[in-house]
């Protein structure tokens, strides 16, 4: 493959990447805690990106709550224990309540919805839901975490006389620990912004700590986001 045959796949992926509208939303959301981190809530350029993007970001969640509805009126996998249904169950529910109380924050921050007081009192509760949402994942990722372990054990005897790495049910099980485990360090860093977010902790999670952190998390979600990598074929 020539230079120009690459460079037209690596751009062609990127394309793909970008068409994404969540991959959009969560670049945004990176510009807006970046923002955060610099401004470290002080008047200035930083902030009015940071508030700016923020604003921007509600227009791509429009509806989004749907989704979060979908998600839990669809069935569980087959086996999965019943307290880690429920916590799902009520991740999904938390996430769809968010997203649909976060609308009229939208509403309020354009103007069109113009009762502040409650506008500011909505805006609380939809960020409680996303931190219960957060806690939730992390408990079901906690939860899934252990039953991904007991079953790699239970696989790694089966296969203790061969590799296991040339296993592709091993492989497996094990991208998708990797891929929970990432999922459950974004869940944590999550809670601790929602707790910035809502100055639980205000001398300890800053509006620079938040920034940081929300940064971070972004930038997973920008990873998790990318397409599985193609095996290229051998001539």
């Amino acid at each position: 493959m020539s230079n120009l045959d690459a460079t037209r796949a690596e751009l062609a992926l990127l394309v793909l990447y970008l068409n994404k509208a969540e991959a959009r939303d969560k670049i945004c959301r990176a510009i807006q805690y970046g923002s955060k981190f610099v401004s470290n809530g002080e008047p200035g350029a930083a902030q009015n990106v940071d508030k700016t993007t923020s604003l921007a970001r509600k227009v791509f969640r429009l509806f989004k709550f749907v989704n979060g509805l979908q998600s839990l009126i669809s069935p569980t996998p087959l086996g999965t224990p019943l307290p880690l249904t429920l916590l799902g169950k009520s991740k999904d529910a938390l996430i769809a309540t968010f997203l649909f109380l976060d609308q009229f924050v939208w509403l309020g921050r354009t103007g069109i919805y113009q009762n502040k007081e409650r506008v500011e009192r909505i805006g609380r509760i939809s960020l409680f839901c996303w931190l219960g949402s957060t806690v939730c994942t992390s408990l079901v990722e906690i939860g899934e975490l252990g039953r991904l372990s007991a079953s790699i054990k239970k696989l790694e005897e089966e296969l203790k006389n061969s590799n296991k790495y040339e296993n592709e049910q091993y492989r497996a099980k094990l991208k998708k620990s990797n891929d929970r485990t990432l999922a459950l360090v974004k869940a944590g860093i999550d809670t601790v912004v929602a707790v910035g977010l809502l100055q639980l902790a205000p001398t300890k999670v800053t509006p620079r700590v938040t920034g940081a952190l929300g940064f971070a998390s972004s930038l997973i979600s920008c990873y998790q986001l990318l397409p599985p990598p193609t095996k290229s074929k051998t001539l």
